[in-house]
């Protein structure tokens, strides 16, 4: 007997309950690549070729006043929306203040920033109120940029970005004094070093030395940083007070305890005392002059004045001990460094003549002499306009120890001074000296050429191959044809007139004057061998 399908109850099991359950067949799907391959780009070229065209809207063309308030007013009107946000920023205000000073209502712009500042979350951020003092600098609203900055400073203090623009501004527009009085208020703050950075710099880049070394002290007083210690050192260097800054290390090494001096103050102790080893080179040796050349490099990199004149002295008060001039040579020019010193860097003109005329005192000139000195404490007194103190110079230096470069020195300067009368009473003098010099002779008749004087160059060619003695006789005998040539008398020889003569050599015992002459001596037979 069958029973018939029922509803299931608690305790029995239908057919469709006990029944298997199996899934559909699924279709596999084709895992291979495709063969088009779509990229990236290609999608986002696709998407965009089918995003509408964009509208621009068209631009407004204001015809009249009405128009131009109307579009005032649109525009104000979204500006007060934006800002009545809930959290909007300082940039909307910023815009907005902006956008009236475009359109030349700087009141209404200078409403919207004091707005903004009312704002209780704003009114701390620097950021609004350098806008707004930047702002009243563009427009040459100076007075109320000072108003803005006084303000910001005295809310905001600590923020040393509004102090540094506030000093700039007073720095760009000249007022200098302003400028130190809005740096001491700062610093009434106890900033950081950068803060003493700035008012250092300040005073440095207007040349206020003795402004900048206080300063420096009450920084190195306030932050006793090795940094600061070494800065206010480098610049006490730098202005030529050494033994300021030797003591400034040596106050840096006591104050500093060991980990917190640190190896930059270590190492600039050091460097300072470099000094040292040339000062113990000089007393162990006072005629090394070499030893007092590095001495005095060293003190004019780093000394003061007072200190390096010292130095000078103290090496040129080494006279050598022998008056022979080979001792003599490298301490002369001690005696030239510190002259220069004094016209160069001292730019002191009297001091430096003072030196010459020492150093020329000094000289034994009976037994030897530098013409270097004569000459350059000549040309110290032409370049001040002495010319008569000049001549006096060289004067005395052909008086007491004439020498040839110094007659050429004196010449020449006659010469550029257009003053032939006294070129040919120096030329006479410097023949007078040495009758053997050709160059003499040769000079003096060229000068007289110049001067279109035949006569007198004939009559100096005529006593110059007259003498019983001369040097280079060949040249003298080749200008002196050049000039009969000149003159139309191309045959006439004067060579025979020296040749024929038997000419004594000088009375010189010196190994080179014998060998100049040997030559002269051995080209005289050659010379009548071509004649011949």
């Amino acid at each position: 007997m069958a029973f018939p399908h029922t509803r299931a109850t608690p305790g029995y099991l239908t057919q469709r309950d006990t029944e298997v359950r199996l899934s559909r067949a699924v279709r596999v799907k084709n895992k291979a690549p495709s063969p088009v391959q779509i990229t990236a780009e290609q999608i986002l070229r696709d998407a965009r070729g089918c995003q509408d065209s964009l509208i621009n809207p068209p631009r407004k063309k204001i015809a009249d006043f009405d128009e131009l308030s109307e579009y005032r007013l649109g525009e104000r009107n979204l500006f007060e929306e934006k800002i009545r946000r809930a959290g909007c920023g300082v940039s909307a205000w910023v815009r907005y203040a902006r956008w009236e000073e475009q359109q030349g209502d700087l009141a209404r712009a200078r409403s919207v920033y004091e707005r903004a500042l009312r704002v209780v979350a704003q009114h701390r951020d620097h950021t609004l109120w350098v806008k707004y003092a930047e702002f009243e600098m563009r427009n040459r609203s100076v007075s109320h940029a000072r108003n803005v900055w006084d303000r910001a400073v005295a809310l905001l203090p600590r923020v040393d970005q509004l102090w540094c623009k506030y000093t700039h501004m007073e720095e760009v527009l000249g007022a200098y004094a302003n400028a130190r009085q809005v740096f001491e208020r700062w610093m009434a703050w106890h900033p950081g070093t950068d803060g003493w950075d700035a008012y250092v710099k300040f005073e440095t880049r207007y040349g206020e030395a003795q402004r900048t070394r206080a300063l420096y002290e009450r920084l190195v007083a306030e932050h006793p940083l090795p940094d600061t210690f070494k800065r206010f050192a480098e610049f006490e260097t730098k202005h030529g007070e050494a033994e300021r800054a030797h003591r400034l290390y040596q106050r840096a090494a006591e104050l500093l305890i060991a980990d917190v001096k640190g190896p930059e103050v270590d190492a600039a102790i050091v460097t300072n005392q470099k000094i040292s080893p040339h000062e113990d080179a000089v007393r162990k040796n006072p005629l090394n002059y070499d030893a007092w050349f590095d001495y005095l490099a060293r003190e004019e990199s780093v000394g003061s004045k007072d200190s390096i004149r010292d130095v000078y002295e103290r090496a040129i008060a080494n006279v050598p001990p022998a008056e022979e001039k080979r001792y003599w040579q490298r301490y002369i020019y001690l005696w030239i460094k510190y002259a220069l010193y004094e016209e160069l860097d001292a730019q002191d003109m009297g001091r430096a003549r003072e030196v010459y005329r020492q150093c020329l005192k000094l000289i034994p000139h009976k037994k030897f002499t530098f013409a270097k000195v004569w000459i350059m404490a000549a040309q110290l007194d032409i370049r001040q306009k002495e010319l008569t103190a000049a001549r006096q110079l060289l004067g005395n230096a052909i008086g007491m120890a004439p020498k040839g470069k110094i007659f050429k020195k004196y010449i020449e300067m006659e010469m550029r001074l257009g003053n032939v009368d006294r070129c040919r009473i120096l030329y006479e003098k410097y023949i007078e000296w040495s009758p053997a010099n050709c160059y003499a002779w040769r000079k003096y008749a060229e000068l007289e050429r110049e001067l279109g004087e035949t006569d007198r160059a004939r009559s100096i060619y005529e006593l110059a191959i007259a003498q019983p003695a001369l040097d280079v006789p060949e040249f003298l005998l080749k200008d002196f044809a050049e000039f009969d040539a000149s003159a139309g008398l191309s045959g006439t020889d004067h060579a025979p007139r020296i040749g024929k003569r038997k000419r004594p050599l000088p009375d010189n015992t010196d190994s080179a004057c014998e060998a100049k002459h040997l030559k002269i001596l051995q080209a005289a037979p050659r010379w009548k061998n071509s004649k011949a």
